[in-house]
């Protein structure tokens, strides 16, 4: 029994360790967005979306406060109903981490190249290689 339990620690930690390091998936960008570029100007964005991912994603520091104020009415537990203020305060970051700005940049970069071959444009595709 002890072996079976030691045997599932580590088919259980080679899958968590599995599961990290999946490659980032591109989310979708409308290339509509890039149209007005031309070729010139299409390669230049790959090269700085590249050079941007090269370098190391940072995450986008987002905060935010919210303050809202409302009526709210309700029955209450005795059988009556009624209205009652309130006021609610939300303070956070956003959820944007690096693999989700990479997708994005990812998604950006596939925009471009897809915008390119519907210009006819020849547009050089370099790997994208962290340091």
């Amino acid at each position: 029994m002890q072996k079976f339990t030691g045997l599932a620690l580590i088919v259980s930690v080679a899958v968590l360790l599995s599961a990290c390091s999946t490659p980032v998936k591109p989310t979708y960008v409308s290339p509509t967005q890039y149209q007005a570029l031309n070729c010139q100007q299409l390669q230049s964005e790959y090269n700085r979306i590249s050079q941007y991912i090269a370098n190391g994603v940072e995450t986008p520091k987002r905060t935010g406060m919210g303050v809202g104020v409302g009526l709210g009415a309700g029955w209450g537990s005795r059988g009556g109903w009624g209205l009652a203020p309130n006021v609610s305060v939300n303070m956070g970051q956003s959820s944007n981490s690096k693999r989700s700005e990479e997708a994005r940049l990812l998604g950006q970069q596939e925009a471009v190249v897809q915008a390119a071959k519907f210009k006819n444009c020849p547009i050089i595709i370099r790997n994208n290689v962290k340091k």
